[in-house]
């Protein structure tokens, strides 16, 4: 998959796609029906147009944590799913101030050429969120691409949401959130130098930052893993703790992932760690040697889910 960070200038033959447009933060099953209608709807080449910032980040960028993926993760799965050109496009007081109109001309005409595009009925966009579906629509009969917009799509009772699939993280009801998304939420990121306790203990682990991602519940999980980059390329297991480490007494969150078996060097190289199951909430240790005897229950625990996996 190419990813471009910019709609001007682009080469010939990252233009003409059919594409799905919207910010796909978790890219759950309702995203993945918009990411189908938009393959389905033209024989070019698949596209998804996406923002970096989110655009709720670029408003309101003292509210709390929310997105479910980074863009290196939504990248990452996107590719999974067989897109072949990725529109990050720079969200900025350029990109928000256009109009609809002005929008659809200079980005998606000028700049993507893109022959149809493809959203969900409740998408909108331009200044002031003052374009919807329709609007879109109306401006693709004007300027010659096709438009689709796809229904929403849900469990039969209540639309697939990002804002259920947080809930459900944020209770470590992980099979919950797996049923909206269609795959297992993933961290995903570059592996990180720590303060290497974990090595001591006997349980070596990859550290990655979870900075301005929102959480899921604090605690342990049984964990499948793909490192994506360096000589160790491969699918592992492993049992991985997010949280603020009270033994030691940090107060920032880091998430970190105990591999199975694994003698390798990830440092630098990056993962993706899928969160199964959730095995049991953060706890405060009265010594080191309570805290690995819980190490070495956890990990069998974790074996024994991850076995039929």
């Amino acid at each position: 998959m190419r990813i471009h960070h910019d709609w001007k200038a682009l080469p010939l033959d990252a233009r003409g796609a059919t594409v799905a447009m919207g910010n796909f933060d978790g890219i759950h099953l309702g995203h993945r029906s918009v990411i189908d209608a938009a393959r389905a709807a033209a024989d070019a080449p698949l596209g998804i147009i996406t923002f970096e910032p989110h655009p709720r980040e670029f408003f309101q960028s003292d509210a709390p944590d929310f997105r479910l993926m980074n863009a290196e993760s939504r990248a990452n799965r996107l590719a999974r799913l067989g897109v072949e050109h990725l529109y990050e496009l720079p969200f900025d007081t350029v990109l928000a101030g256009l109009a609809p109109a002005d929008f659809a001309q200079q980005v998606l005409v000028e700049g993507l050429g893109v022959r149809h595009v493809t959203v969900g009925q409740d998408f909108c966009f331009g200044r002031k969120r003052s374009g919807n579906a329709q609007t879109l629509t109306q401006l693709g009969a004007e300027l010659g691409f096709g438009v689709t917009i796809a229904p929403l799509i849900g469990d039969g009772e209540k639309q697939f949401s990002s804002t259920a699939i947080r809930k459900a993280l944020a209770e470590g009801r992980m099979h919950d959130a797996e049923k909206m998304l269609g795959h297992f939420h993933r961290i995903d990121g570059e592996v990180l130098h720590g303060d290497k306790r974990g090595r001591d203990l006997g349980y070596p682990t990859a550290n990655m930052a979870v900075t301005g991602l929102h959480l899921p519940r604090m605690g342990v999980y049984a964990v499948m893993i793909d490192v994506l980059t360096g000589d160790e390329r491969g699918s592992y297991k492993g049992v991985a703790n997010l949280g603020v480490r009270p033994m030691f007494g940090e107060n920032v969150p880091n998430f970190e992932t105990h591999i199975f078996d694994f003698k390798g060097d990830l440092y630098g190289q990056h993962v993706s760690v899928a969160l199964v199951e959730f095995l049991r909430p953060e706890l405060k240790f009265a010594s080191l040697q309570e805290l690995i005897d819980q190490m070495d229950r956890d990990s069998a625990q974790a074996r024994e889910i991850l076995a039929a996996r």
